[in-house]
């Protein structure tokens, strides 16, 4: 037997939601249905994107067959053609990494899914799959030698037992094991094959999957999000947090945040801060949220020891840094997190500077920033913080929470993508990235000066 295969479902897993929209718009572009297909399957399709699978959603998909009968093979064959790119660019942004690992374990992937098999093979075969395993539409030869659907099934229709009974003859004729094999789908009518494999996966889970999963301890990931990262009808901590967590929910601060508009609102990026508080993740945080990102930010591993602290950064998907053992391990977590698209939140200090480093106008950093940059092509947006440290000085254990009366002004200036990095030469790179962000500090923050006593004592942490 073979080390085993990765059989994956389509929709709500592979997709966020249904393949069926995609198929619609280029069946109805190449003159194969008309645009309004069949009754009511707009509603169904709108509720099995928010719910998953349900009986009456599948008892339309069957029907899909019917609704073929007397159409030609080659054009839903090019009709699907098509509808492969649209689907391809709707792929869950994580897939890709799930693939690349599985395929460097000698696995083979198999698309496992309810859907037509002439519809999804084209995008399978896009994304470099193995096989095919699906529902399979009967066809005939008319008179005139076109080959037509009948309206029947070829086989069993693939959805739960039938699912597996599928995957079971094909690993029958491949030679693979389904002991050895993973299986990764979000419908509680998988539990045929999720049983039947060696490595269940519930991804995306609809709410009885979800549970199972539980019950069972079998993994839960949602391949839109990082690792880690709990998701309820669509939405994830941050989403939460951005919602409960205005500027106004810190009374003892008060912000004044520009460029915003800079941070793009999909695709990688990096947005590169500097370090005065441990305010600075509230006020970074907040800029990123009301910019309509999620920050995924790198941070040191203690936090993510921390009893309370460390789940919450768990769960908003953050990278963490050994930075008392290898702090350039996480670079590979953070590249794929940009690969997946994500806002990556760094700040290139490292940790806040202390004593006289605190007041000097010139910003050093490490090199991670750029490092990233040159490995993913994802851009550098420059932030400056100012301020913060008289929210939440380092000298003190917690902020200034009962300074209502007259609270301090955080400064935040987000500035454009940073120009003239080499992609080659980290530590140049570094440097003309940290001259952006000094550049957004306001003219007392580019200017030397010779800080009191007191304001040296503020840069040190408390006994």
């Amino acid at each position: 037997m073979a080390a085993g295969a990765a059989f994956f479902d389509l929709d709500r897993t592979l997709l966020p939601g249904a393949s069926a929209v995609a198929f619609n718009e280029a069946l109805f572009e190449a003159g194969v249905t008309s645009r309004t297909g069949l009754p009511g399957q707009g509603a169904f399709v709108r509720a099995y994107q928010l719910l998953g699978e349900t009986v009456p959603s599948m008892v339309l998909a069957r029907a899909s067959a019917l609704a073929a009968r007397g159409r030609t093979v080659d054009a839903v064959c090019q009709a699907a053609e098509v509808a492969a790119g649209a689907l391809e660019r709707q792929l869950a942004p994580r897939a890709t990494a799930l693939f690349t690992q599985h395929r460097a374990a000698g696995r083979r992937l198999v698309l496992a899914t309810t859907s037509p098999l002439d519809l999804v093979r084209p995008f399978a075969e896009q994304l470099g799959f193995d096989d095919v395993v699906a529902t399979r539409w009967a066809t005939q030869v008319d008179r005139e030698g076109t080959l037509r659907y009948t309206g029947g099934l070829d086989g069993a229709f693939a959805w739960g037992i039938g699912k597996l009974g599928a995957v079971r003859r094909w690993a029958a004729t491949a030679g693979v094991s389904l002991a050895e094999s993973w299986a990764y789908s979000d419908s509680v009518f998988d539990l045929p094959l999720l049983l039947a494999v060696g490595h269940p996966t519930a991804v995306n889970p609809d709410p009885r999957l979800l549970a199972t999963a539980a019950l069972r301890r079998w993994p839960v990931v949602h391949l839109d999000a990082p690792p880690g990262v709990p998701k309820l009808l669509g939405a994830e901590p941050l989403d939460l947090v951005r919602l409960c967590l205005p500027r106004r929910a810190f009374p003892y601060a008060r912000f004044d945040v520009a460029g915003i508009e800079h941070v793009p609102r999909r695709g990688p990026v990096i947005v590169a801060a500097n370090h005065r508080s441990y305010f600075d993740v509230v006020a970074v945080g907040l800029t990123v949220l009301e910019a309509g990102r999620h920050p995924r930010a790198l941070a040191k591993k203690e936090l993510f020891d921390a009893p309370v602290v460390g789940p919450l950064m768990a769960a908003a998907g953050a990278i963490r840094v050994d930075r008392q053992g290898d702090p350039s391990a996480a670079l590979p977590e953070a590249e794929q997190a940009l690969h997946a698209g994500e806002c990556l939140v760094v700040m290139p200090q490292g940790t806040i500077p202390r004593g006289e480093a605190f007041f000097d106008p010139h910003l050093s950093g490490r090199t991670g920033v750029a490092r990233l940059a040159a490995a993913t092509g994802a851009p550098v947006v420059p932030l400056g913080v100012w301020g913060s440290e008289a929210v939440w000085p380092r000298s003190s254990r917690l902020p200034r929470v009962a300074n209502v009366a007259h609270p301090p002004t955080v400064r935040v200036r987000v500035g454009p993508p940073v120009r003239g990095l080499t992609g080659g030469d980290a530590r140049a790179d570094t440097a003309v990235i940290m001259a952006a962000i000094a550049d957004l500090l306001p003219p007392e923050g580019r200017l030397a000066r010779i800080p009191t006593a007191e304001e040296l004592a503020r840069t040190m942490p408390p006994d």
